[in-house]
């Protein structure tokens, strides 16, 4: 919990954009109109700013919850967004000073979040490539590739720390 509503505000976004994978100028300018009901569940339908690609994005509870939260700030209700977002150099200020403040060592920026998107929350929970790409508005699967990439290397990490447990069960 934070003493200064803002970086709770940054924070919220932040997470907003792990659970979708959204670009920060893909979340600034994200709109109740790129949300589409498809049987009951609601999904981000939007072009992507960069690539002008469609990604289709369906909406899991944490993002659902914040933008529940949202829904009636005066800001949100003003500019007809989504969340309350703010420049992306000030988001990438405060999230600095977000990690400095519970301690984060890894340097936390917008894209963190899209990253995190890509290999914590899809590529690690075996979600396809072809998927996250589709999700992700890439224009090819080679750009995907490079967050994979960051997946085997977690992998290989974590096997090495039970590879060394179990190798010494096989010593005795």
């Amino acid at each position: 919990n934070f003493e200064v509503e803002r970086l709770h505000q940054v924070k919220d976004v932040y997470v907003f954009c792990c659970f979708t994978g959204l670009a920060f100028i893909d979340v600034f300018s994200l709109k109740y109109s790129d949300i589409e009901d498809k049987n009951g569940k609601l999904w981000i339908k939007k072009k992507r700013q960069k690539t002008k690609n469609w990604c289709n994005i369906p909406l899991l509870e944490p993002a659902l919850l914040l933008m529940e939260k949202y829904s009636e700030h005066p800001r949100c209700i003003a500019n007809g967004r989504v969340l309350p977002v703010i420049t992306n150099q000030k988001m990438n200020a405060y999230l600095k000073e977000i990690a400095t403040l519970t301690g984060i060592k890894k340097s936390l920026s917008t894209h963190t979040a899209r990253h995190t998107f890509a290999t914590t929350v899809t590529l690690a929970n075996q979600v396809s490539l072809e998927v996250v790409s589709k999700m992700l508005g890439h224009s090819g699967i080679n750009m995907t590739k490079k967050y994979a990439r960051v997946v085997d290397d977690l992998i290989n990490k974590d096997m090495q720390k039970l590879n060394g447990m179990y190798g010494a069960v096989l010593a005795n």
